[in-house]
Parts: structure tokens; C-alpha cells; sequence
């Protein structure tokens, strides 16, 4: 579906894509992570043909893709980071407009309107303009004007930014679902769960390289961390946090306001080798819990950043 090779992009002196990497099936919603800066947004401009890149190449349904590449473009839907609607027109007007970029036929083109409305749930704001909208219900009409010529590529640059938890519920299953009849979506998020919810495939983007990608599964095997145990409300010396760190399959130890962190490898019975030195040493503790590791582990091992850097 897409196929990125040795893309390469700068703005002057800045390097904004060095080299990127992808190849995107088809019906996969695949998950692009990255901090700011590290070049999600320009490498999906470029696939756009939004940019000019200076080397490199780009070819989406076997196709290079290039700015009249008109062809491949009424086969793509876009769901911009900030919202892009027109303040003048309603909401359904909003959806007719950007579905009548694609779609010329009249009834053909109400039936989707109709259909887009229906599938963001907007059908009692139909006559409300995007000002008197709250940040969720604008977020899916933003969804709307990109979906409702039913592309079969859709790209979602972090959709659900700002928004209600129940306005987030509904755009993930939205977005499920428009993958369950057949798109293929490409989607950027600040959130490591809605990543892990919805995406069949991770990319983890830095300094304009891919820098590692697979499944959820697979990108948690390439990491040290096999599970992360937190003690709270703990008081410990400076020896306790040695003693601590020199038991077997220990690699990592965060101490801060009472708060516990280990951060142990893959092996048996790391908590309880936690637990028996704890009870030896009488040192009194609230609550423990164990995880394994997440994607939010793996972007952090991989890279040293938190996501929002």
C-alpha cells in the first residue's frame, strides 16, 4: 500500500528526514510513534506530495506519487492534526464540501454525507458551524470531511488530541471500524494505549529514521525490560537501593518521593526475590504491583525520550 525508500528531507540546515524507511500493507492500521520534531508529520507530507523531498521515493498502491497524481489522491482520505473546516458553513455543509472534492455525482454524494454523519455520530449537530461544537464533537467532524468519500488509504494524524474520553471512545471505534470494511489507516498519537488498542504494526520514529518496528508484541521483545515492579508509600537508605540493585535480574532503580521503581529482565520470579529481601530486612511498604512491559517502556528504552518531549 505504501512503500517509503531512503527519504530524505531538509530544511535547511535541518535534517527533517534522514534516510526514512517504511512499507505500509494493505488493511493494516499502522502506528506511527515519534517525539516532536522527530519527523511523523513531514514524512506523511511528503507521501501526500504536500512536500518536495530531496531524495528518496514514495509510492502508494504501487504508484509514485506525485503532486498531480490525481488518480491515487481520490483514494486517500486526510485527517489533519489541526482542524480544517470551514467556520461559515453547518456541519453538514462542511462534509458536503470536502466529499465534493471526490464525488461529483449528486446522489452519490448525499448518500455519503449522509452515511459520514451517521458514522461519527453528528446526526442531532447537522445544523450547528464548527464555533458552537465542543473540542470532541469537532474532532469528528474534522473526521468526517476526511472519510466521507470512503478512501481506501486514510491517514489520521493524532485525531484525538484535546478531546472527552467518550468523543476519544467513539473515533477509536470509528476507526476500527473503517479498517474492519477494508481501509488501510496510518495513524500518529501522543497516546501509547490508543496505539496499542488499534494499531496491527508500530513504527518508532526519531531524528527522521525509523528506528524500530514490528507488532506490539514483537518491539517489547527487542527491549531489557521484561517486567517493572512498583512499591509505594517505602521508606529506603542509600544501602537498601544498593542492596537493591545487586539482586539477580535487577538492571534499573528509580527511588523518589517513597516510590519504588525496579525495572527487572525477562526472569522467573523477579518479584518475589523483591518481596524476600523487603521481609529479611523489615521494611515496611503500602502498595505493590507488578507490569510488564508497555509500549510507553519500549519507546523509553529505545530512544531515552518520554513521547512528549
Amino acid at each position: 500500500m505504501i512503500r517509503v525508500e531512503n527519504l530524505v528531507k531538509r530544511y535547511g540546515d535541518l535534517l527533517a528526514l534522514d534516510h526514512l524507511n517504511l512499507n505500509i500493507e494493505k488493511g493494516e492500521v499502522f502506528g506511527l510513534l515519534g517525539p516532536n520534531g522527530c519527523g511523523k508529520t513531514t514524512a506523511i507530507s511528503c507521501m501526500l506530495a504536500l512536500l518536495k523531498y530531496d531524495k528518496g521515493s514514495i509510492k502508494l498502491f504501487g504508484q509514485e506519487m506525485n503532486v498531480d497524481s490525481y488518480d491515487i489522491k481520490r483514494k486517500i482520505g486526510v485527517v489533519p492534526q489541526n482542524v480544517a473546516v470551514f467556520n461559515e458553513f453547518n456541519v453538514r455543509e462542511n462534509i458536503d464540501y470536502f466529499c465534493g472534492l471526490y464525488i461529483r455525482d449528486k446522489a452519490e454524494r448525499k448518500k455519503c454525507v449522509e452515511d459520514a454523519i451517521s458514522f461519527v455520530g453528528l446526526e442531532k449537530y447537522t445544523k450547528m458551524k464548527p464555533k458552537q461544537l465542543s473540542g470532541g464533537l469537532l474532532r469528528r467532524l474534522n473526521i468526517a470531511c476526511g472519510i466521507a468519500h470512503k478512501p481506501e488509504l486514510i491517514f489520521m494524524d493524532e485525531p484525538t488530541v484535546a478531546v472527552d474520553p467518550q468523543s476519544r471512545n467513539k473515533i477509536l471505534e470509528g476507526i476500527m471500524e473503517l479498517n474492519k470494511d477494508g481501509a488501510t489507516v496510518v495513524y500518529t498519537s501522543h497516546y501509547m494505549e490508543e496505539v496499542e488498542q488499534i494499531c496491527s504494526r508500530i513504527a518508532i520514529v526519531d531524528h527522521g529514521r525509523c528506528i524500530a518496528e514490528g507488532t506490539k508484541e514483537e518491539l517489547k521483545k527487542m527491549i531489557k525490560t521484561g517486567e517493572k515492579i512498583t512499591v509505594e508509600n517505602i521508606i529506603l537508605t542509600r544501602e537498601n537501593l544498593t542492596d537493591i540493585r545487586n539482586i539477580d535480574h535487577v538492571f534499573d532503580v528509580d527511588y523518589e518521593d517513597e516510590r519504588l521503581i525496579v525495572r527487572c529482565n525477562r526472569a522467573k520470579h523477579n518479584l518475589l526475590r523483591i518481596m524476600n529481601y523487603l521481609q529479611e530486612k523489615d521494611i515496611m511498604f503500602g502498595r505493590v504491583f507488578s507490569e510488564l512491559p508497555t509500549l510507553n517502556d519500549v519507546f523509553l528504552e529505545i530512544t531515552g525520550k518520554q513521547l512528549r518531549d
